[in-house]
């Protein structure tokens, strides 16, 4: 189906500074509530109803002209981080990563310690940190999180002090973002995934509410596990048949991302996109003038792969801001996160393609069909097979 234009207007300075507000709230994995509050205070200033669910999942509902088939946008809350590992003899601390990023990239960087007593701050130094000290070896030390420990700014020369102190092994660290934006639209900061992804959903919905309803509710979901593999596994509803995924998408060298414009997932490493969900995506793009590209992510799962593993029999997409150093000191530009708010303001506002996907199981009247003629044919449907274009007939008016 070809649909008209329907792009929305982005309030660009609303977005930046949520992106700024969810940045600076840290939220590794298990250690979300914080950010959890903050994104349900948002959504009611927008005037949005939501649950919560028992840890901390948020279902937004956008009420459309219709309530079965309904659509999913997700984005998580939660970020990397690390927990503490055992307190050592010298006063320090020993780190596990939470999520997957390199411990090069925590080498240097300023945390926040949660425990029992309160906040504390420090530094992730090398074991071998000085070369005063040390010399060229602080050259050859291996990169690795056995390799690397926390300095706590507080007075802790043993594993006593630092329990006096209230440190605990299981303490939450989170890594300070040192965002910073620059004034050509780009975008520097840890954590970039998934924060971007949430502030452009907020974006869009506050261009949304603007707007007449949608013709079929829309949830707008935030997961809280989806770095450490859980992701929307848990809080979609019977009603959802579809759910596009909003989240980065690496741009470097093999990868056609682009930190400008929307990048379309068409595969992750669980396998493809929902080609119908996929194409009418890309279609929304061309039909509203937004820059697109393809892309296929070979070490890459996001939320919507949690859901299909946990057995969701759902449509799935993935839309992504092109990000630089993924898991790193990542960048971004305004350009990509703009557009993928428009994105989604014309994907919520779009008709209904698949009528037949309201119901769960049904028979195969309405049943979507992928092209199989010759090119040729396809161009020219009026050449294909008489008793084919019959069928298809057939189904199109049991389907309306």
């Amino acid at each position: 189906m070809t649909e008209t234009k329907m792009r929305l207007t982005i309030d660009t300075d609303y977005l930046r500074q949520k992106l700024s507000d969810l940045l600076n709230t840290p939220s590794p994995t298990g250690y979300t509530d914080t950010i959890v509050r903050y994104v349900c205070r948002e959504l009611e200033q927008l005037g949005v109803d939501y649950d919560v669910t028992r840890r901390g999942g948020i279902r937004g509902r956008l009420s459309g002209w219709q309530s079965a088939g309904a659509r999913a946008i997700v984005s998580h809350l939660d970020t990397l981080g690390a927990q503490v590992k055992s307190l050592k003899d010298n006063g320090r601390l020993e780190l596990v990563p939470i999520g997957t990023w390199s411990a090069r990239f925590a080498e240097g960087a300023r945390t926040t310690v949660f425990t029992r007593n309160g906040t504390y701050r420090g530094t992730i130094l090398p074991l071998k940190a000085s070369g005063h000290t040390f010399g060229d070896d602080i050259d050859t030390l291996p990169i690795g999180w056995n390799h690397v420990e926390l300095r706590v700014d507080a007075y802790a020369r043993n594993p006593d002090d630092l329990y006096q102190l209230g440190f605990e092994i299981g303490d939450f660290v989170s890594i300070d973002p040192q965002l910073e934006f620059i004034d050509n639209g780009f975008i520097v900061s840890r954590h970039l995934d998934n924060k971007a992804g949430v502030a452009v959903m907020l974006a869009a919905l506050k261009a949304l509410m603007a707007a007449p309803p949608p013709p079929v509710t829309i949830f707008w979901l935030f997961s809280i596990t989806e770095e450490v593999g859980h992701g929307a596994s848990s809080i979609l509803l019977p009603d959802i048949a579809s759910m596009v995924a909003v989240d980065n998408g690496t741009s470097a060298p093999g990868q056609n991302s682009s930190e400008f414009g929307v990048t379309i997932a068409m595969a992750d490493q669980t396998g493809p996109f929902d080609y119908h969900l996929t194409r009418k995506l890309v279609d929304l793009c061309r039909t509203n003038d937004i820059r697109h590209q393809k892309d296929i992510f070979r070490y890459y799962r996001s939320d919507s792969a949690a859901a299909l593993v946990a057995g969701a029999d759902i449509r799935t997409a993935l839309v992504t801001f092109g990000i630089d150093a993924s898991h790193g000191y990542e960048r971004i530009h305004m350009h990509a996160l703009r557009s993928l708010a428009e994105l989604l303001t014309c994907y919520a506002q779009s008709s209904v393609d698949i009528v037949r996907d309201r119901k769960q199981v049904s028979d195969l009247r309405g049943f979507t069909r992928q092209p199989s003629q010759p090119a040729e044919q396809q161009l020219n449907p009026e050449s294909g097979p008489p008793s084919a274009l019959a069928e298809e007939a057939k189904e199109s008016e049991g389907a309306a």
